[in-house]
């Protein structure tokens, strides 16, 4: 079945609960999700979930509200201050990722305090979601992909890792980076996180400035794996600056159509997927069921990943990704 044709098999779905006498909110769902800046490569599959799944949404006579930080300079106050901006403006559920649990848990605890159905996804996991209330956690365990992908990384040869983190204190990207350590240190190597300024995520030139400093000062470093698909370029093009394009295993989190073209061409090791598109698409449609017909998973969490893409399958990725699901 294709992408289209699942979204209209939905859609005739939801029509006929409603013509069936479902028992809907009178005015439909009102859903805010809370999310990355749009024009972020990652955040733009995120946000295409959130599109499609918002046509179901407005079939049963709601909305679906995107809010987006304007940068990532102070990415936990900023997401808070929309959790509270989505309860001002008549909010009947909230979908967000706790990205940084010191300042976002009171925001997200004040909404579901006050009988706002909220999902955590994409950051925070499902302790974290089960602790604030939450009706569920939607995204991939952070810790388990970086233990995957560290494990994956050595046995290919990689003996001492660096982790690459352009948003420091982000507890996702914290926990894959501690994951990261953990796999390549059981597969017995070594591994570090580096930090960089939080400035320099979205920032090529600096992130690639940052790892060719790093891999001349340190030769006995051998692989490289970065907390998303733009920060890969980048390394790649810190590696080739360095000089080290046959010394290094390059391997990331997510990924876009230049990493998968590496992965083909032999230049890239592996990407780890969490498949963006589900957590966008499953978070308002999960969270417009509850509001409207008062349903709930049984599953929790609900895991939309790791899965490690590498030459085995890089062509079946492709395919997904012309599709705009992967």
């Amino acid at each position: 079945m294709t992408h289209m044709k699942r979204i209209a098999v939905a859609l005739m779905t939801s029509a006929a609960l409603v013509a069936g006498g479902g028992a809907m909110a009178q005015d439909g769902a009102k859903i805010f999700v809370v999310g990355g800046k749009a024009d972020d490569p990652f955040w733009a599959i995120v946000k295409k979930g959130f599109d499609d799944a918002s046509l179901v949404v407005e079939s049963h006579g709601g909305s679906a509200t995107y809010l987006q930080p304007q940068t990532y300079d102070n990415l936990g106050p900023d997401a808070a201050n929309l959790v509270r901006t989505a309860m001002s403006q008549g909010a009947t559920a909230i979908a967000v990722p706790d990205w940084v649990p010191e300042a976002q848990d009171e925001a997200i605890k004040a909404a579901v305090d006050a009988g706002i159905p909220v999902i955590v996804f994409n950051a925070g996991g499902y302790e974290k979601a089960e602790a604030l209330g939450a009706l569920n956690y939607i995204g991939s365990d952070e810790y388990l992909a970086g233990k995957a992908g560290g494990e994956y990384i050595a046995k290919n040869g990689a003996t001492k890792v660096l982790c690459v983190n352009t948003i420091p204190g982000a507890a996702n990207l914290e926990a894959r980076c501690k994951g990261v350590i953990d796999g390549v240190t059981a597969a017995g190597g070594t591994a570090e996180q580096l930090p960089l300024p939080p400035t320099s995520f979205g920032n090529p030139t600096a992130v690639a400035e940052a790892i060719k400093a790093q891999l001349l000062k340190n030769p006995d470093v051998n692989g490289i794996i970065t907390i998303s698909a733009g920060d890969a370029d980048s390394a790649a093009n810190g590696i080739m600056q360095a000089g080290a394009p046959g010394r290094i295993k390059l391997g990331t989190f997510d990924m876009n159509q230049t990493n998968l073209d590496r992965i083909k061409g032999g230049a890239q090791l592996f990407s780890i997927d969490q498949q963006p598109y589900l957590q966008g698409f499953l978070a308002v449609s999960l969270l417009d069921s509850h509001v409207n017909f008062g349903t709930e998973l049984p599953t929790k969490p609900v895991l939309t990943g790791p899965a490690i893409v590498d030459a085995s399958n890089v062509d079946q990725t492709m395919a997904g990704v012309k599709l705009g699901a992967r």
